[in-house]
């Protein structure tokens, strides 16, 4: 099983640093369907014309991980390449 999650920072009055907020999107059989639902909730981010810095990963469920990681500051994606450790930009 995988998770869709996505976390955005949360600035606090009186915190030096934002807060993650962590919310878990779905979890799905599919990996494909996992980072489709991840790809959406980065369009939907962008076309709310939010501020805050957000990513969004697929992993597996309750893995520490991530498959799929994006964020909002481009439009780069990135893969785990379990044999090396190494992040991978998705062409």
């Amino acid at each position: 099983m995988f998770e869709a999650v996505e976390f955005i920072e949360i600035q606090e009055e009186g915190r030096p640093n934002p807060t993650p907020s962590e919310r878990v999107l779905g979890t799905f059989a599919d990996e494909q369907e996992a980072v489709a639902v991840g790809r959406a909730a980065k369009d939907q981010f962008h076309s709310e014309g939010r501020a805050e810095y957000a990513w969004w990963v697929v992993r597996n469920q309750g893995a520490q991980l991530a498959n799929w990681i994006a964020d909002s500051s481009n439009n780069q994606e990135f893969v785990l390449d379990l044999r090396t450790g190494q992040l991978v930009e998705v062409e």
